[in-house]
């Protein structure tokens, strides 16, 4: 009986374990750096940053990453400035797609079947075409020294059909600005000059200063020198002067802390000889005290071992005794109740299936009397009339039986020679009519009675019944 709720918590359990497993399965989770695009049954909407239910047949959903992406800018072909120059940029474009739901559902609508590739195939034709009518409105001084100008025009230029893509531009860098005739490398060389020459003459103004402030701290380094000596020949007389004054206080000092020492070396030690004969006096009597002590625990400690024994006898002997005792009477009374429950189910069970068949085999021994008697009784109203209707009834089965072989012929070929009855189709039909001519003589071969003396016996038509009163009164008689 105690397994019972055990295996009905168990079940319970599993089917739990197993809903939240099918729940944790159609719920699909979006990280910060994706959006969940869910159509179906209930619509299209878009999920990011949280969570929801997918209802498998009825919707679906698709991840669309919010990732920056990162690709370069480079034209193949080269770029003519507003001066007529053929120049090459190199740039790099960092785009992602926007975080309000109506850009990423636009940006899905996009993108979303496309491969990596493919997208960023199309945003980078969008930013080339874009890259070369700026670079056409400028010159190529402005391209090289300004080009956080021509990225500002770059991405106010492309805000317009990224957002109707539903991205935006983050950032866009020129790498890289060269041409093919030099114009860039020789748009610098008269600034190149002008700073070599100020670098020389800025180079020979240095030395000139440096010479003079060499010269100017090697004299003042001189003079410092000769007051450093000075100042150092002094500085050694007062020191060993003080020196000879602090060894003389040094000595004096000594002798009278020698003396000091040995007077409180003196007190000390015998101060040290009386403490000690005090603490030996009272380091006795705590062991007297000490050994009172441990032989009264013993003691306390012996009693409660006994009693601790006495205790665990009651509890595993004694205790463990009555309870197996009471569990041998429970069993046995439980087993003793099961077999006389068993036996008594048994005997009714043989009972009530004895008396069922033998009341099922009674009815139907009535039931086949009972139609037999009635069977009987027609078969004595039965005249000449309805022994006929029986023949002509029956007739189309033997009829049907006699043609049977027939219906296991694929075809049959039929010549007629004109012979009248005998020819065509005629001959099969008649044949069969012959075959059921025969069977009242197939009758009277196997039950051996006349079918003369059978219809003699039974009333002919329109001879009626006796009634069951004239039967009885003749019996009476």
């Amino acid at each position: 009986m105690l397994s019972d709720p055990l295996v009905m918590g168990g079940i319970l359990l599993a089917v739990l374990l197993f809903l939240f497993m099918m729940l944790a399965r159609l719920f699909r989770k979006a990280g910060p750096h994706e959006a969940l695009i869910v159509f179906g049954l209930r619509g299209t909407r878009v999920v990011k940053g949280k969570g929801t239910v997918i209802f498998p047949l009825v919707e679906n959903c698709r991840q669309l990453s919010l990732e920056l992406m990162s690709f370069d800018v480079a034209p193949k072909q080269d770029l003519y400035t507003r001066q007529g120059v053929a120049v090459t940029v190199e740039a790099v474009a960092q785009i992602k797609v926007k975080s309000d739901p109506e850009s990423i559902l636009t940006a899905s609508e996009q993108f979303l079947t496309k491969m990596p590739d493919e997208r960023e195939g199309l945003i980078r034709l969008v930013m080339e075409g874009h890259l070369r009518g700026i670079i056409g409105q400028l010159t190529v001084e402005e391209i090289v020294k300004q080009p956080e100008m021509v990225a500002d025009r770059m991405r106010s230029t492309c805000a317009e059909d990224m957002s109707k893509m539903g991205l935006e531009v983050i950032s866009f860098t020129i790498k890289e600005v060269r041409d093919k005739n030099e114009y860039i490398t020789n748009m610098g060389r008269p600034d190149i000059a002008r700073i070599k020459r100020d670098a020389d003459v800025a180079a020979a103004e240095a030395e000139r200063d440096t010479a003079i402030k060499r010269a100017e701290a090697s004299r003042e380094a001189a003079i410092a020198k000769a007051k450093a000596d000075q100042e150092r020949v002094l500085a050694e007389t007062l020191s060993q002067a003080k020196q000879a004054e602090a060894q003389r206080d040094l000595d004096v000092k000594k002798a009278e802390y020698l003396q000091i020492v040995k007077t409180q070396e003196a007190q000390a030690d015998k101060a040290y000889e009386i403490q000690t004969n005090v603490m030996q006096q009272k380091v006795r009597a705590e062991e007297v005290t000490i050994h009172q002590v441990e032989k009264e625990h013993e003691v306390k400690v012996m009693e409660a071992e006994i009693e601790r024994r006495d205790r665990e006898l009651m509890a595993t002997v004694m205790k463990q005794a009555e309870f197996e005792r009471k569990r041998i009477e429970t069993l046995a009374e439980a087993e003793r109740q099961r077999l006389i429950m068993e036996a008594e189910g048994r005997a009714s069970a043989i009972r009530a299936q004895g008396e069922a068949e033998a009341d099922i085999i009674f009815k139907k021994g009535e039931a086949e009397a009972k139609a037999m008697n009635i069977k009987a009784e027609a078969y004595q109203e039965f005249n000449q009339a309805a022994i006929f209707d029986k023949l002509i009834s029956g007739m189309p089965d033997v009829v049907r039986a006699l043609a049977a072989p027939l219906a296991n012929v694929d075809k049959i070929t039929v010549i007629s020679t004109g012979n009248g009855d005998s020819a065509g189709m005629n001959k099969i039909t008649g044949d069969i009519t012959k075959m059921a001519a025969q069977i009242p003589a197939l009758f009277e071969t196997l039950s051996g009675i006349p079918m003369s003396d059978l219809l003699s016996k039974v009333r002919t038509i329109g001879d009626k019944a006796p009634k069951p009163d004239a039967k009885a009164k003749g019996i009476g008689q």
